[in-house]
């Protein structure tokens, strides 16, 4: 039996069950409650018919067992009783006198005799209200006194209310009762058959069983992936997360957390909010991630959005890499360019006698003039990771029609602690000052400046591009922003500025405009004239010998 048979039926199993209780016990009380009204109904009327003036002087004036039965069947007594018994619909309206004795009566036949009932409760100034059997069969009846001007019991009057009239309207309320059940049972009925639909949708037609098999090959499937899976639902909250989402995105709330208090950085919840089928890349802290996202329908409605997360962290450090390799195999071959040529200088200078020509020339391949070597002041980098990478560097600019300098203020010795996050930040850095200076359309220039201050490198990289364009110029370090075209780049670009400022930060350091350039022309002050960028790096020296001394 499917899952909402079985719930629609237990719903009106539950619902009749409690509706028979219920009314059984309405029911069951019903005999009681008419018996009760009734009795009340004659008590009030008897009082009332009790209370009238002149039924009490007439009671009063015909005391004992002598009274005339004619004359109290033409009397103001029974007249009034007739009255009162035609307009309240009572079965019958009696009054007697102190002794019992009948002086209004429905049947005239029956005036001046004893009544049938034991009239002593009444007479002793108690009202008395009993189910009994008189003359006129079974009722429900009350008796009251009957007081002269005096105070004194003179009489009294007794009320009765036929069994068979109480039987009839507790039948009634019966019938009207079950039939309230019935309405009952038939409204929750109804209500239990939606309530099945409803839960047919909900679980897009599921069964139990599917239900929990889809529940463990859920569990099973996501957190075995490689990659990590974030699904909302249409309201935004958080319905799936698996351990790798929870990993690559730094997401540690609980399932059912609206995704805007997720704390995902603006680029990917952007994707999370707008379906992205084309890879995006995104940084998180030190990573590198490509999102993508789509909006699943069932049945015509709108689940909600997946968002697939893939880690490209080892990727972009691989791809670093491979552009350090290939910087060092262009400067290799630049250097072995250069000394073929400076051997062919030397060994024609040597064959045709030009001896001190010779010596001269060697003096200056020894020194660091600008023909020994290809980043003039690479001495004052005694720091090996960073004296190798901007050697190799300068070979990259040299390619692109880029000169790639050192500052006047450059001083470092000492070993990086963190290689990788300097090499990454500075990395970027010139990366980005070579694109913009080669797309000035002229012989460009990157001026880069290191120095140490105890275990902090500071770092600043200008260049003589056209500046930042815009308004606000920390803009560039977003992601995905740049001016640069990425159709072959997966992910995108944009991705260089962005990852570098997030490492400094990681670290407790910065990264930030210092100067937006675009707006000046060279000078001695502001050479080159186009953007500055500046980084804090605390913590990554492990500062070196105190025997070594800055050359002046």
């Amino acid at each position: 039996m499917r899952l909402r048979t079985q719930v629609l039926l237990l719903q009106l199993a539950v619902l009749a069950v409690s509706l028979a209780v219920g009314f059984g016990l309405v029911i069951a009380g019903a005999d009681d409650r008419v018996r009760d009204e009734y009795a009340q109904r004659a008590l009030a009327i008897a009082r009332s018919v009790a209370a009238d003036a002149d039924v009490r002087a007439v009671v009063a004036d015909h005391q004992g067992r002598a009274v005339d039965a004619d004359e109290l069947a033409d009397g103001p007594l029974q007249r009034q009783a007739a009255a009162v018994r035609e307009r309240t619909g009572a079965l019958f309206v009696v009054i007697g006198n102190d002794q019992g004795i009948r002086l209004a009566h429905p049947e005239v036949a029956e005036l001046a005799r004893p009544v049938s009932t034991d009239p002593s409760a009444a007479l002793s100034g108690s009202d008395d209200i009993a189910t009994d059997r008189g003359t006129l069969g079974e009722s429900v009846r009350a008796k009251v006194p009957v007081f002269d001007a005096a105070g004194r019991i003179v009489g009294f009057v007794s009320v009765g209310v036929s069994t068979e009239r109480l039987a009839k309207e507790t039948r009634s309320d019966i019938v009207a009762t079950t039939l309230l059940a019935l309405t009952a049972l038939g409204i929750g009925a109804l209500g239990s058959v939606m309530l099945a639909r409803r839960w047919r949708k909900l679980t897009l037609g599921l069964e139990s069983d599917e239900l929990a098999e889809l529940v463990r090959e859920q569990g099973a499937v996501l957190h075995a992936m490689a990659d990590g899976v974030l699904a909302v639902d249409a309201d935004g909250i958080v319905r799936v997360v698996n351990d790798k989402a929870r990993a690559l995105l730094d997401i540690d709330a609980p399932v059912g957390t609206r995704a805007a208090d997720l704390g995902l950085t603006p680029r990917i919840a952007a994707v999370l909010a707008t379906p992205t089928d084309e890879p995006l890349a995104a940084t998180v802290g030190d990573r590198v991630v490509l999102v993508s996202s789509h909006r699943v329908h069932a049945d015509g409605r709108d689940l909600g959005m997946v968002l697939s997360v893939i880690d490209r962290t080892d990727v972009e450090a691989l791809s670093r890499e491979v552009d350090s390799i290939r910087s060092m195999g262009v400067a290799l071959r630049a250097q072995q360019h250069e000394t073929a040529n400076r051997i062919h200088v030397l060994a024609g200078l040597l064959r045709h006698g030009h001896v001190d020509e010779a010596l001269d020339y060697l003096e200056e391949l020894s020194g660091n003039g600008p023909g020994g070597a290809l980043l003039a002041g690479l001495g004052n980098v005694r720091e090996p990771h960073l004296h190798a990478f901007l050697d190799a560097k300068a070979a990259h600019a040299r390619e692109r029609r880029v000169t790639l300098r050192l500052g006047d203020q450059t001083w470092l010795q000492g070993t990086l602690t963190e290689p990788v996050v300097a090499t990454t930040v500075v990395g970027n850095l010139i990366d980005n000052s070579i694109e913009a200076a080669s797309g000035a359309g002229v012989d460009g220039v990157v001026e880069v400046e290191l120095i140490a201050d105890g275990d902090t490198l500071f770092v600043s990289v200008g260049d003589s591009g056209p500046g930042i364009s815009f308004d606000d110029p920390d803009q560039v370090f977003a992601e995905g922003v740049t001016t640069k075209p990425g159709d072959h780049t997966p992910g995108g670009r944009g991705m260089g500025l962005s990852l570098a400022r997030q490492v400094a930060r990681r670290i407790g350091g910065d990264l930030w405009v210092a100067d937006p350039g675009g707006e000046r022309s060279p000078t001695p002050e502001h050479d080159p004239p186009g953007a500055l960028f500046v980084a804090r790096l605390p913590g990554i020296i492990a500062p070196g010998s105190d025997e070594e001394v800055r050359p002046q």
